[in-house]
């Protein structure tokens, strides 16, 4: 019950994979907490999530309204604002980082404000628990594939950020600071789906970039099953990767038209995006740990190692999504099974884009 009377602090708790933490936490599934705080600057976006609870008394799970009647809290602030930062930390128990600039296109035109939040946020959360002495016990970067043998501004700053916190534990030795990585997130507005969604209701064409091109599956709950498995288990300095299906994006448009008459066009590759997604590059590989149905990337900082791993290497080359590319049966059969088949996604799941 790693929750079981904590203080939990969520960056960027209004996106779409902070708000299925934060409903997932007041469930009370892995213990209640004494208080969770959604700290974004976005005050349109914790009101209607404040609202979305309000209105689940009457209709859903009476301990998740409970819950958050008693233990939700939302703070505006930002966390490039380093007083901000200090006055949300002071207390927590637990900080989950998932405020970031995550679309491509606008951290290529402005890398400047990619850099501010990506990295100098997270540098921010690492700066007041040192200089404050703040006794947090768990700081989570919530990182992404593209971080991983970056291509482009967004995966170049979160590759920092994820450097970041790993060299955070050096200097402070009371918190462990860890991160999650993943892929692609199902129905996220960033992904493909609500995309082909959307042309498919007005007729088409489906625009696929590159017929074999793949991209890892992982649905909000599975990405944050990952985040709960770090805060459970990871140890100092190590990068979470969860296990995950792939599927080419042609084989998803395919699924997704299904037996209508809509025609697909294949408009190329766009700047910055890559052939196959890469989880655990092959430098990665060679200090790379299974810990159930995750990945642990142990650090490289040789003070964080105090001694060899004796859990064995996993793999002996990168983990990229063209390892192992479902067919198209086994596309359809995901997709319908996590109810993604029709063209009637949710869109407050889909506001925020997502890798």
């Amino acid at each position: 019950m790693i929750f079981e009377g904590k203080r939990i602090l969520v960056t960027g708790g209004t996106g779409s994979m902070g708000r299925t933490f934060v409903h997932r936490v007041l469930t009370g599934e892995r213990g209640t907490p004494t208080k969770v705080i959604v700290f974004s600057r976005d005050e349109a976006k914790q009101h209607s999530m404040r609202m979305s609870y309000m209105h689940k008394h009457a209709t859903t799970d009476e301990v998740i309204f409970r819950n958050f009647m008693s233990v939700l809290e939302f703070r505006i602030g930002d966390v490039r604002d380093f007083a901000d930062v200090c006055s949300a930390v002071k207390g927590a128990d637990i900080v989950v980082n998932a405020a970031a600039l995550k679309q491509v296109p606008v951290c290529e035109y402005f890398p400047a404000q990619a850099v501010m939040t990506n990295c100098l946020g997270a540098y921010n959360i690492v700066r007041a628990i040192e200089e404050n002495g703040y006794p947090v016990q768990t700081v989570v970067g919530i990182s992404t594939d593209k971080a991983c043998k970056p291509v482009n501004v967004m995966g170049m700053t979160k590759a920092v950020q994820e450097r970041i916190f790993t060299a955070a534990n050096i200097l402070n030795p009371e918190t462990r600071f860890v991160c999650v990585r993943y892929g692609n997130v199902l129905a996220s507005r960033g992904s493909v789906i609500p995309l082909f969604h959307d042309q498919i209701r007005h007729g088409g064409p489906v625009t696929v970039t590159v017929p074999d091109m793949t991209r890892f599956l992982l649905t909000l709950n599975e990405a944050v099953d990952t985040v709960f498995a770090a805060i459970e288990s990871a140890r100092k300095g190590e990068t979470y990767v969860p296990r995950a299906p792939s599927a080419t994006v042609m084989n998803i448009a395919k699924a997704l038209i299904g037996s209508r008459s809509i025609k697909i066009s294949v408009v190329g590759i766009r700047p910055g995006e890559k052939m196959h997604e890469i989880l655990v590059s092959e430098e990665e590989a060679n200090h790379c740990v299974a810990r159930g149905n995750n990945y642990a990337i142990r650090p490289m900082l040789p003070e964080l190692v105090d001694e060899p791993s004796r859990e064995p290497n996993v793999l002996n080359k990168e983990y990229s999504s063209g390892d192992s590319v479902l067919d198209q049966k086994g596309t359809v059969e995901l997709l319908d099974r996590h109810g993604l088949l029709g063209a009637t996604e949710d869109s407050e799941s889909s506001e925020e884009m997502l890798r």
